[in-house]
């Protein structure tokens, strides 16, 4: 399962990775969040080892969610060395994802 990001563990699990990481900005009613969390889960397996993908329920974690200036979910960050590298917003192919991923690795 993607790892669980958290307002407390944000800075220590993304800011500070050494790898890239994919961030899923989500809630549980949000029916294109639940359309793009098979790609995201499958992404974390596929990419064990290289990079970190994890999913922040903006619900949950209202703070992580305002620093980053997130208003329509889902958004997808694609975060390198603590800085924002790319960013995608709505349901998108896991193709398109993935793409973006392979392109900061």
């Amino acid at each position: 399962m993607a790892l669980e990001i958290t307002d407390a563990n944000f800075e220590e699990l993304v800011l500070k990775s050494d790898k890239p990481v994919v961030v899923d900005f989500w809630a549980e009613w949000c029916g294109p969040c639940r359309m793009i969390g098979p790609s995201i889960e499958e992404m974390h397996t596929e990419y064990e080892g290289k990079a970190v993908i994890g999913k922040v329920n903006v619900d949950q974690n209202p703070g992580v969610s305002a620093q980053f200036g997130v208003r329509n979910i889902p958004t997808i960050l694609f975060i390198k060395g603590g800085e924002i590298a790319d960013k995608l917003v709505g349901a998108v192919p896991k193709a398109q994802l993935t793409e973006k991923l392979d392109a900061i690795l």
